[in-house]
């Protein structure tokens, strides 16, 4: 499967619509299209799913590591893989957007924004690419896609003024009807507010797919690792719009190694018959009501007292703790975890994370280190007699640089974590 990233000159250039008409001209043109997204995240992944049509990839060296993140590429399906970079290209010192296109040894199509530029457009790309020689990177600029461009004069004055070695790969024309509205933790999820689909389309038709194509790589193969034994653990899992946080390779290891049955606390379901529970993170915060009144959270917190294993993350965490506090109330969550939640008005951690174990848990063993990221707008007031599971090596955890709160055999981290820590695999064998 060939490739190409979309990396951006700044944040809020608009990669996540230029991934998204790409994909549109990709398949327009009679391609299957893999999405992918450099770096931790879940929102714009949920965009690419509801235009290509499958889940996409998410690659992130700090997560992963170089073998992790080709292993990643290598579970995707289709003929062309899109991946939309975080930040500028250059930006991130955990996994940058570069960072990923030079493990995956593919080329990089520059996102610039042309509204108020034409030959400085085409300056712009050209330090983007001798940036990568002066900081002794192996990046390959292949060419540029022209955010908010206009048609005629406009374009041609871009085209014309681009160096020789950057092609011109197309533009996105200024529309508001190609803008996705935002709140919190980023943009609206991609079953809430999907682009206008005529205005995709129109954007695709200012795309040149089969240049694309042709300057797309096939990235080098994984190391080989056995296939992976099934436990017979059956796994609870929740999914629904409060908790919508799970990476597709982390829920396809849990369905390698044990059965999966998912269930709803937002819909009202019970907790079905399982051997453990994974609440991945979410949006708790935005259906407080609806969580106070589920069966599901009363059947955890029974459950739990009396053993059963219990992970949560972010949002999963916040949905054990004794009460969520939201500008519209207090409310009453499992109580299984000592701890209250409430939420702030800003950011209260954003970063890569490494966690080491204090003990064993339902993710390590002690000692063992784990790699994640932290994205939230919550903050936990934390009993004076709780326990922590991890020492948080880098990032902020939940309270004096400790993580994983934990009681009887349930755990709760604001770390998020991918199937490439190995965590997973040490959650279905302790079921």
């Amino acid at each position: 499967m060939k490739g190409f990233v979309l990396g951006g000159t700044s944040s809020g250039v608009g990669k996540t619509v230029a991934t998204l008409a790409i994909v549109k001209a990709l398949q327009d043109a009679g391609y299957s299209v893999q999405p992918a997204k450099a770096g931790p995240d879940f929102i714009d992944p949920s965009h690419h799913e509801q235009v290509a049509g499958r889940p996409s990839r998410t690659l992130d060296l700090w997560l992963e590591g170089d073998d992790g993140v080709r292993r990643n590429y290598y579970r995707g399906e289709g003929g062309i893989c899109v991946v939309e970079g975080v930040m500028g290209l250059y930006d991130g010192d955990g996994s940058s957007t570069a960072m990923v296109a030079e493990a995956l040894d593919i080329p990089v199509v520059l996102v610039v924004d042309a509204k108020a530029g034409m030959e400085s457009v085409a300056a712009t790309a050209h330090g983007f690419r001798e940036y990568a020689a002066h900081a002794g990177r192996d990046i390959d600029v292949a060419g540029i896609v022209a955010q908010r461009a206009h048609g005629g004069r406009h374009e041609n004055g871009i085209k014309d003024a681009l160096p020789p070695g950057i092609d011109y790969f197309g533009r996105i024309p200024p529309r508001s009807n190609l803008e996705i509205p935002d709140r919190h933790l980023g943009l609206h999820m991609g079953d809430e507010s999907p682009l206008d689909e005529d205005a995709l389309s129109e954007a695709a038709e200012s795309l040149r797919p089969e240049q694309l194509v042709d300057a797309a790589r096939e990235p080098p193969r994984p190391a080989s690792e056995e296939p992976p034994e099934k436990t017979g653990a059956r796994v609870a899992l929740a999914r629904d719009e409060a908790f919508c946080f799970a990476y597709p390779a982390s829920v396809e290891r849990l369905r390698e190694r044990a059965d999966v049955v998912t269930f709803s606390p937002v819909a009202g379901d019970e907790l079905p018959e399982c051997d453990g529970v994974y609440l991945p993170g979410g949006y708790p915060e935005l259906h407080g009501p609806e969580l106070e009144q589920s069966p599901a959270l009363d059947d955890i917190a029974d459950r739990a007292a009396d053993g059963l294993p219990v992970f949560g993350e972010c949002g999963g965490l916040m949905a054990l703790t004794e009460s969520l506090t939201t500008d519209d109330g207090t409310y009453e969550m499992a109580g299984v975890l000592p701890a209250s939640v409430t939420m702030c008005d800003r950011y209260q951690a954003l970063d890569h994370v490494e966690l080491q174990a204090k003990t064993d848990t339902l993710t390590a063993g002690q000692d063992g280190h784990l790699r994640g990221h932290e994205f939230h707008y919550s903050s936990a007031d934390v009993d004076s007699d709780a326990r922590f599971a991890f020492d948080v090596v880098r990032g902020s955890g939940i309270q004096d640089s400790s993580d994983g709160l934990f009681e009887y055999q349930t755990l709760g981290t604001y770390c998020h974590v991918h199937a490439e820590s190995g965590a997973f695999d040490t959650f279905v064998e302790r079921l």
